[in-house]
């Protein structure tokens, strides 16, 4: 019992419980068949209630959930919210096994949202149990375990449908009991007795919390020339520090506690936002993860448009983990490239908005379900490189506690932008445009976010080389030679 108390104190034991939940979550091999299924002889169901009437629930019930959940999991201090989405998986599956028609399909909907929303407290939970020297190797293995788990999922849920001939009920009974041995290993999360916020830890008791590129440093392994550290501006102190130092650790608050967390992140966000640097890298973020999430909730419905899956074979499975394993090769190597991305940044983003765009024009026009398929790998590769950049340009000067304010409102801004293009674009209530003539649409949004980024990198590079000579100018006109130069702010933007 000695050992277990132990082990259950250190790092290791709760990386190894929530790792544990994190991969049997993640299993779930019914995933990429899902529209198969609903369409098939289990449901029933047409494309056109999962396009119009269906699907658009949980875009709906995510963007309703997220702040609330957010708030919720840090008063909560994140096991309870983990809790909850374990018993959302359940509900989830049950309805997709047992549930039929159209209302309980949107039920459904809502309790997958839940499940999508409270994915917060698996991130974040790691701030609150581990020390700050293990922050980046949990991390790092959180985000691994997840990775591998859909990429196993689906490569095996596509073995047992096309060589073993199991059927997608039974694949939807493999993710139940996935998905409820991962509520089970919920249970065993030790409770942290801190959180980053309402129940942070007292200046006295800690110093200031790591910067996420103290975390990520290690992994990327390069410097951005001609950026000094970026620090917080005078005035605006941490939200463990403007707590109270008297109030123990997880102890009970004073009332004005959480009113004067509220107002901590209004000032940290506003500050944050002030970068120019970093405002374009989460404008990118936000927009495009709004149209990444749009494609992969509806890619199966065009597969299925392009070849239905009661007349030929699918390989949804095999092209999900392909997708993802490319996807994770090219984040991977990122870290390997050195460059300025304050220079360069903005033009890597446009250029790969432009790929992002011609992979979904492609997907578009082809009427070959394996052109289809090679655009959708091109597409989600593509993506997953620029947002392991932009993750690591946005954190990389950034607190703990900055930088998980900061993800949030970028999230919560891409589920605002994706809720106006499904009202506009799929929703009944809008055009409810045509499954291939959506994809026309995702494909002109994108574009116009590489227009925009592209025509920023050039202003940027122009603006930056004609500084360059200016600087050069005034040092050779100047009598007394060059003098010492003033510190820099970063190219993009001010300090933090």
């Amino acid at each position: 019992m000695g050992c277990f108390q132990t082990a259950s104190n250190s790092w290791i034991y709760p990386t190894v419980i929530l790792c544990l939940f994190g991969f049997f979550s993640m299993m779930r091999p019914s995933e990429p068949f899902l529209i198969p299924y609903l369409t098939g002889p289990d449901k029933n169901l047409t494309s056109t209630e999962i396009t119009k009437e269906i699907f658009p629930v949980w875009t709906y019930s995510y963007l309703v959930l997220l702040l609330p959940v957010f708030i919720l999991t840090d008063y909560v201090r994140y096991k309870p919210v983990i809790i909850l989405q374990g018993i959302s998986f359940i509900i989830t599956w049950l309805l997709l096994l047992f549930g039929q028609g159209v209302p309980a399909m949107q039920i459904l909907e809502f309790f997958y949202g839940m499940v999508t929303a409270t994915e917060v407290a698996y991130y974040s939970y790691i701030y609150s149990v581990v020390s700050p020297e293990h922050y980046q190797q949990v991390s790092g293995y959180c985000r691994s375990i997840t990775l591998v788990a859909y990429t196993a999922a689906s490569v095996l849920a596509q073995v047992l449908v096309s060589l073993a001939g199991v059927s997608l009920f039974h694949l939807n009974v493999i993710t139940m009991i996935s998905v409820s041995v991962a509520f089970l290993f919920s249970l065993f999360l030790p409770m942290p007795s801190k959180s980053m916020f309402f129940h942070a830890r007292s200046s006295r008791e800690v110093q200031q919390p790591p910067s996420m590129k103290d975390m990520l440093h290690e992994i990327h392994e390069y410097e951005r020339p001609g950026r000094e550290e970026e620090k917080r501006p005078s005035g605006v102190t941490s939200i463990s520090e403007n707590l109270s130092d008297d109030s123990p650790v997880g102890g009970p608050r004073p009332e004005h506690a959480a009113r004067r967390v509220f107002e901590q992140w209004f000032q940290d966000l506003k500050a944050c936002y002030h970068s120019k640097h970093l405002f374009y890298w989460s404008l990118w973020w936000a927009f495009s993860t709004a149209g990444f999430n749009q494609v992969l909730n509806y890619i199966q419905i065009l597969w299925d448009y392009k070849a239905p899956s009661q007349n030929s074979d699918i390989y949804n499975g095999a092209v999900e983990g392909i997708a993802t394993f490319g996807g994770a090769l090219a984040a991977f190597a990122v870290g390997l490239v050195k460059a300025d991305w304050d220079l360069l940044g903005e033009l890597v983003l446009g250029i790969f908005s432009v790929v992002n765009a011609g992979s979904l024009f492609l997907m578009h026009y082809t009427t070959n379900v394996w052109v289809c398929y090679g655009g959708y790998f091109i597409f989600k590769s593509s993506y997953m490189l620029l947002i392991t950049i932009a993750a690591f340009q946005i954190a990389v000067n950034l607190t703990v506690e900055r930088y998980a304010l900061v993800f949030g409102i970028n999230t919560f801004i891409a589920l605002v932008v994706q809720t106006i293009i499904t009202v506009i674009v799929v929703d009944q209530r809008g055009l409810s445009l045509p499954i291939s003539t959506q994809f026309l649409v995702y494909g002109s949004y994108f574009a116009v976010i590489a227009v925009i980024f592209l025509i920023r990198s050039i202003y940027v590079i122009c603006s930056t080389k004609c500084q360059k000579k200016i600087q050069d100018c005034a040092i050779g006109q100047n009598p007394y030679g060059p003098q010492p130069e003033e510190p820099r702010t970063a190219i993009m933007g001010t300090k933090l």
